[in-house]
């Protein structure tokens, strides 16, 4: 006998604008529509050439431009930022770039309310949700807010023409990562079922054809079409293990946000998988295999992305501090949380043994 529906689905206000060229044709445009007259424009130092083409596109419109976003959002980066905003008298934010760029705008947007406009470069997903991140004395801290979500969202695939193969696949792979976990969420739906499955069969089939041909726009377009969608499911839903599992890693111990990310998802899948049938039944489908930790981990590597904790500079004494400090947080999971079982699950991921069904 199946089992009646029973779930809740929340919309929230956003604009999507898709296509290549958009950054410098469609931003101007996003802005004025929000009424925003003096915009401050924010990145990280490796995306300043396309910020600053963003900026000039603005023209009058852009306040200033800000090069100084990191990685996992340290909160004295966050401050300063802040400051300049009120410095510029700012109206509105425009963050131009990865996960790093977009955290920094959603920074600047929970302390001062300033309206924020994404142009993403990468696929991290994090322009499609009211999550923020900082990071302070080595713990990261998220949380939900609708003033960080964007107001706007402006897609333009021509931006990841340049980003590193390395880079596109742990990047596409964290995608993947946001609709796996998902589609076992305790606030999950039929809808972000549905745009969770299709994410991950745009990604891992742009994937490979990125990386043999990383100028194909078509490629990229179709890989950041599978970004925009894995977003949306973060944007809807709670995470589990993984990502709590991925802050501590890359909030405590340094670890990069993307390659990290890769590394863990199919271990964490592996963990879960008997406590997710539905899940793995929808990304066995969308990875057209009966072993989805396993196809996950040979597509990354297949791409050149790192396999191992160890090579992302982990060490050994590192792994029961993580799994400790893991497990004492509370989030939801579809399998229980113990610290002897995600110091397996690490162990393994530290190793790069093949991932199994509960060998955690």
């Amino acid at each position: 006998m199946s089992t009646p529906l029973d779930f809740s689905y929340e919309t929230r206000p956003a604009r999507v604008v898709f296509r290549p060229g958009a950054s410098v044709s469609a931003t101007p445009g996003e802005a004025a529509r929000l009424g925003l007259h003096r915009v401050l424009v924010v990145c990280g130092s490796r995306g300043e050439a396309t910020a600053r083409a963003v900026a000039d596109a603005l023209g009058d419109a852009c306040a200033g431009l800000h090069a100084e976003a990191r990685m996992h959002v340290p909160v004295e980066v966050a401050d300063r930022a802040v400051e300049v905003a009120r410095e510029l008298r700012a109206d509105g934010c425009v963050a131009v770039g990865g996960g790093s760029a977009i955290g920094l705008g959603k920074a600047i947007a929970l302390r001062t309310g300033l309206p924020l406009i994404a142009v993403p470069s990468t696929y991290s997903g994090s322009e499609m949700t009211p999550v923020w991140g900082l990071t302070e004395q080595g713990a990261k801290r998220t949380g939900r807010d609708l003033a960080v979500q964007p107001r706007s969202v402006v897609y333009d695939p021509e931006l990841t023409l340049a980003l590193p193969v390395p880079l596109s696949v742990t990047s596409g792979i964290n995608a993947v990562a946001h609709a796996a976990e998902a589609l076992y969420a305790p606030d999950a739906s039929p809808l972000v079922s549905l745009m969770a499955e299709e994410g991950v069969r745009a990604m891992t089939a742009a994937l490979p054809q990125v990386a043999a041909a990383p100028g194909d726009l078509d490629a990229r377009s179709r890989a950041l079409y599978g970004a925009w969608l894995c977003g949306a499911c973060l944007g809807a839903t709670t995470m589990g293990l993984h990502h709590k599992l991925c802050h501590v890693l890359g909030g405590t111990f340094g670890l990069p946000h993307a390659e990290t990310h890769t590394v863990v998802l199919p271990y964490v899948l592996a963990y879960n998988a008997s406590a997710a049938p539905q899940a793995i039944t929808a990304l066995s489908r969308a990875l057209n295999t009966d072993d989805v930790p396993r196809a996950l981990r040979e597509l990354a590597g297949s791409l050149g992305a790192p396999r191992t904790l160890a090579e992302l500079g982990l060490k050994e004494p590192d792994l029961p501090v993580a799994a400790a400090l893991t497990a004492k947080e509370s989030y939801p999971n579809p399998r229980e949380v113990t610290a002897n079982g995600v110091l397996g699950l690490l162990t393994a991921a530290y190793e790069g043994w093949e991932p199994r069904r509960d060998a955690a």
